[in-house]
């Protein structure tokens, strides 16, 4: 016990990251005296040794410190305090990049065959298709995930190898998320998606900024004919600021994008990741972090309505470098990362992006210099790997790699989802943290901090396992379903769900605070040509809305208000209100682009009357531009709605579930 207290001494970092009885990687940084690098480290191997702790037998050197990796939980870790002079402390091992990163490629390759060694690759139909520079396949790594036909280029000539590296790195981040973990914690993984590459950027020259539309939509093309049976993530981490509008409106290359996803020519949906683009090293040294993010605007194509625009956040911050003893992070842990660029300046009515925030690293700085470093980077794979195995990368391309990964899994655990509920499952997911908050969110309102928040860090941080699981006190309801919007020349159709809440469990909650989050997720149509793309709705063909009942409401002035809504009639609008003080977010933030999501926390008795959600259109291209006669057109959406209570033994799945056997479905026509 008392070694137990002194471990606690000892760690640095968040306590509640210390091992309990599951072991972990941990960092022992041991004192080293009068340069007795090699005693100390015979010592401290012996020690461990002795109590059947494993040990790494790597090692870094510091002016009188060494850091030791070893593999315990906290009653060894205790024990190896007690048995050892030499620990000044313990930390859990999440920094040391470098580590790997500078080992010989013999060292790299030891720990690859140990992770291969327990790494299954199940069969599946998910992959992520990386547009890129092309893909190593060669690569130890990569080997068991892609199929030579899976490998191709837009213009055979220029070959389907990697010729400088970023479409590799891309891969290994793809396909095993983060690498640095994998060889970290040595648990069983599995890998249950394939990687495909089409290379879309030449090894010499660039592309005609005016193709990239073309070359884009070609690229999947390409890979849909060597895979058609693929439940394909398509990411890609290639972005122009030298061509962006700047203040949110649509490009050629978003617009393509927004049409290949869309199906629009009677073809499958597709799931698109795009990065949002990174700021300069120089931007950041002239304005200063986080001015310069504010200020940078997301890059052409992260426009696109359809695609999920990724952002960056970091949660490095401890440098080992010791040529950079002087620098510190710029960022702190769990802040938009320095690379991530925003839509803070583009007008409100164009889409939130990015719409989500995955690990891009940190920059390094000592007050007046910034530089990127290995500490601050995702370890990947290197597109040489006779020369080296590992590398590093950073940024929103990283980022992007890091969503690709989660939407493959989504698609793994369920085969033959629509894109637009994977899409609304990534987004439903997102949390920001507390040093999102409190760096944008400083003024707690809906026109001021919560709009920066959004428009800086999207939805946040996304989250697998709350993305695919129900617990018992969070649940998901996903609901597919497609509804027409107009009659030539007016609206016609909306849904009304009715929503299986356990009213008797949350009355039984009383005032304990509950949280109902809801998420709308459709694929909208570009207007056709460039012509009138200022105005959204001449961009989007159809756009939706969702609502929820109000405690002051009936059903029938909801539907009431609803139709005035959809008429935009400002005089009949029912008795009802729009309970819009309930929403954090609001329907003016939500409701741009074409995937809405907000969250509503009141007492959990108060929801019980939160139980009927209208899904309804608002005015597109296909009803105003009746000459292209698409105003008989259906359109698919996913709407995720849960709801979630304090951790308490209240069992909310089992009478969701039972409820769910009937339909809770009505189609209402105007």
């Amino acid at each position: 016990m008392l070694n137990l207290l002194y471990l606690e001494a000892f760690w640095i970092g968040d306590q509640n990251d210390i091992p309990n009885t599951n072991p972990m990687w941990c960092e022992v940084w041991l004192r080293v005296e009068n340069d007795q690098y090699d005693a100390v480290n015979d010592s401290f191997a012996l020690c461990c040794k002795e109590l059947k702790i494993q040990c790494d037998n790597k090692r870094i050197n510091f002016p009188e410190r060494m850091i030791k990796l070893v593999f315990a939980n906290a009653v060894q870790l205790g024990d190896l305090i007690g048995s050892t002079p030499f620990i000044s402390e313990i930390r859990r091992a999440q920094e040391l990049t470098s580590f790997f990163d500078e080992l010989p490629n013999v060292e790299q390759k030891e720990w690859i065959d140990d992770l291969l060694a327990r790494t299954e690759f199940v069969d599946s139909n998910a992959t992520v298709c990386v547009l890129d520079t092309g893909i190593s396949t060669g690569h130890p790594l990569l080997v068991n995930a892609v199929d030579d036909e899976m490998v191709q280029s837009v213009e055979p000539s220029w070959g389907n190898h990697d010729h400088s590296g970023h479409g590799t790195e891309m891969a290994g981040i793809a396909l095993y998320y983060d690498l640095k973990a994998k060889f970290l914690f040595p648990y069983h993984s599995e890998i249950r998606h394939r990687i495909e590459s089409v290379k879309i950027l030449p090894p010499k020259g660039e592309n005609d900024p005016k193709l990239y539309g073309s070359i884009t939509q070609n690229a999947i093309y390409l890979a849909e004919i060597a895979n058609p049976n693929a439940d394909r993530t398509t990411c890609m981490a290639i972005t122009s600021e030298k061509y962006n509008t700047g203040d949110g409106r649509p490009t050629s290359w978003s617009g393509a994008i927004d049409n290949i996803t869309s199906g629009a020519f009677g073809e499958s949906k597709r799931l698109f990741f795009i990065s949002a683009g990174n700021v300069n090293l120089s931007e950041i040294k002239e304005t200063n972090y986080p001015n310069a993010n504010t200020l940078h605007s997301v890059e052409s194509p992260g426009q696109a309505w359809n695609a999920i625009t990724v952002g960056a956040y970091s949660d490095l911050t401890q440098i080992s470098d010791p040529l950079l003893k002087d620098y510190t992070a710029v960022a702190d842990n769990g802040q938009l990362s320095p690379y991530s660029s925003t839509s803070l300046m583009w007008s409100a009515k164009w889409p939130i992006k990015p719409e989500i925030l995955c690990n891009g690293g940190n920059i390094a700085s000592d007050g007046e210099n910034y530089t990127e470093c290995s500490d601050f980077s995702i370890l990947t794979t290197h597109y040489k790997p006779l020369e080296r195995l590992l590398t590093t990368t950073w940024g929103t391309s990283s980022a992007t790699a890091q969503a690709s990964h989660l939407a493959a899994n989504i698609m793994a655990e369920y085969p033959g989802i629509w894109p637009e509920t994977v899409r609304a499952l990534i987004v439903h997911s997102a949390r920001w943290t507390d040093a999102m908050k409190a760096q944008f969110c400083v003024q707690d309102e809906k026109n001021q901090g919560r709009r920066n928040l959004l428009r800086t860090c999207g939805y946040g941080i996304p989250n697998l396992e709350t993305a695919i699981q129900c617990m018992q006190n969070n649940v998901n309801l996903v609901i597919e379903g497609d509804l027409q919007p107009y009659v030539k020349g007016s609206m016609k159709d909306m849904h009304i769900h009715k929503i299986p809440w356990p009213n008797e469990i949350l009355e039984s909650l009383g005032d304990a605070k509950a949280v109902m989050r809801v998420t709308l997720s459709y694929f909208i149509e570009p207007g056709p040509g460039e012509i009138g793309w200022k105005d959204k709705y001449r961009y989007q063909s159809c756009g939706l809305r969702f609502d929820v009942i109000n405690q002051n409401e009936s059903r029938e002035d909801f539907i009431k208000r609803i139709n005035a809504k959809m008429r935009e009639d400002k005089d009949d609008r029912g008795e009802g209100t729009s309970g819009s003080e309930h929403w954090y977010l609001g329907s003016k933030n939500r409701d741009v682009g074409s995937i809405h999501s907000d969250f509503r926390e009141q007492n959990a008795v108060d929801l019980c009357d939160a139980n009927y959600l209208a899904v309804y259109p608002v005015i597109g291209w296909w009803r105003e531009r009746a000459h292209l006669k698409c105003y008989n057109k259906r359109i698919r959406y996913s709407l995720i709605v849960s709801i979630t209570t304090p951790e308490t033994n209240a069992d909310l799945y089992t009478p969701i579930i039972s409820k769910i056997k009937v339909s809770n479905q009505i189609e209402i026509k105007i």
